[in-house]
């Protein structure tokens, strides 16, 4: 794709603005479904049913030696592609901000998470290791593509119109997985009319999704542009974790950023471990079977468009900082309550679906959009490196945590509810941070109501 570098800020001519927030839009419907169909519906059982095939009498697989309970296989997986993307996203956040080559960085990632995710169509029997290393590169490649993508968000919208442009952005996501989940359900569902089996029906969903990410990622590579980088942003890109620890030394000299991204990192994590699980928890423990789960994140998807919507307008109310810590008081309440669902009983897991779809949205979109005023000018791809480690699935903490409460307990309803750690502490931390002095400090205008 060409790059057409042009010198330009967030004020660009309001016809221009738009056409670039209506193409970066996109890249939330092209790669959502890979989240909802792949990350949050399919791949956790499916995968979990592949490693039971291999798993020896005592319900072990042995990757490289190493005895790992079948059911904690694919937590375990979420939680090394966050060691991969640690690695890269910072050499990549890093060279964008100093090359102002965003979108070669994006189109690459986008289509290798894509290409990875239409391989999944081969993963079956008990080749559980194939699906792994398959999961761990679209995870990282996605997580690399969203910190680009995010980063574009300081310099398409001014700080009036970000909140609004960012949670049109997780509407315009949603609003694809919902139509995507549909299909998959007709698939799913009606197999045998298919002329496919259950199994093949699975990887069909599973391909389809790389197939969707890939071909929709061409609308934002037209509509977005390049942007050189700003004066003394030019220069070399240290390799691995030389970048990191560069990137880390940055941002200790805006401790309150770094507050805000802690308290983020802490209780997203929480938020990407139960989209991560949810599924699990419900073949596992509940006993549901596939077509449910498909139909309540279906109802999550649909609930999440217009929560998006809805918590936006209330931030322009409240603001962006209140609005994001009532979600968290309503998500601790949800997984409290997701403790004692029933086994067997869809109905109270569709009531859970119902509360998770109307905060879901709305917390991830304004978190994204109050961040964006904390980065300093010329350090977008950079920051959002540290901000998406935990971003989308990416998160390690919590699927670690929940693996391991599973392995010791073998109750997945322990696992469920130790996620609650994650919302306490976040809520704790961000009530902490002084927000508009945040701002000021990064060097950004305050916005009227933040």
């Amino acid at each position: 794709m060409g790059t057409d570098t042009v010198r330009t800020t967030a004020v660009d001519a309001p016809a221009d603005r738009r056409r670039e927030q209506r193409g970066w839009y996109f890249y939330d419907w092209a790669c959502s479904v890979y989240s909802t169909s792949v990350l949050t519906v399919f791949l956790g059982p499916y995968l979990t049913s592949v490693a039971k095939n291999a798993a020896d009498a005592d319900g072990f697989v042995r990757p490289l030696g190493i005895p790992v309970r079948a059911g904690s296989f694919f937590a375990y997986s979420v939680s090394l592609s966050v060691i991969v993307a640690v690695l890269v996203m910072p050499l990549a956040g890093a060279a964008a901000d100093r090359t102002g080559r965003k979108k070669p960085l994006l189109a690459a990632s986008a289509w290798l998470g894509a290409g990875a995710t239409t391989a999944l169509f081969f993963l079956d029997g008990d080749r559980y290791l194939l699906g792994g290393l398959l999961l761990v590169v679209a995870n990282a490649a996605q997580s690399v593509s969203m910190m680009l993508y995010n980063s574009y968000l300081p310099q398409i919208a001014p700080p009036e119109e970000r909140d609004a442009v960012s949670s049109r952005g997780w509407a315009f996501g949603y609003a694809a997985g919902a139509l995507v989940l549909v299909l998959d359900l007709v698939l799913y569902l009606g197999h045998d009319r298919f002329g496919v089996s259950e199994t093949d029906a699975v990887r069909i969903c599973l391909a389809t999704a790389g197939l969707w990410w890939g071909g929709f990622t061409l609308v934002p590579l037209l509509r977005l542009r390049d942007r050189a980088p700003r004066d003394g942003a030019a220069g070399r890109t240290s390799p691995g974790f030389r970048q990191l620890a560069a990137t880390v030394r940055d941002m200790r000299r805006h401790p309150l950023t770094l507050g805000f991204l802690l308290a983020y990192l802490i209780y997203n994590d929480g938020i990407q471990t139960v989209i991560s699980q949810a599924s699990v928890y419900g073949s596992e423990e509940l006993g549901l079977s596939q077509s449910t789960l498909i139909s309540a994140i279906l109802l999550v998807q649909v609930l999440a468009v217009a929560g998006a919507l809805w918590l936006g307008r209330l931030a322009r109310t409240y603001g962006a900082r209140r609005t994001i810590l009532g979600s968290l008081v309503a998500w601790t309440l949800t997984l409290a309550a997701g403790f004692f669902l029933p086994a067997g009983a869809p109905v109270w897991f569709f009531v859970l679906a119902s509360a998770i779809g109307l905060v879901l949205g709305g917390s991830q979109a304004l978190s994204r959009s109050l961040f964006s005023h904390l980065v300093p000018p010329g350090k977008e791809a950079e920051y959002f490196s540290a901000y998406e480690m935990s971003d989308r699935g990416m998160s390690w903490l919590g699927p670690l945590l929940f693996g391991l409460t599973y392995q010791l307990t073998g109750s997945y309803r322990d696992a469920i509810v130790s996620l609650v750690l994650f919302f306490v502490i976040g809520f704790v931390l961000l009530a902490r941070v002084p927000v508009e002095r945040a701002i000021r400090d990064a060097g950004n205008p305050v916005p009227r109501r933040i």
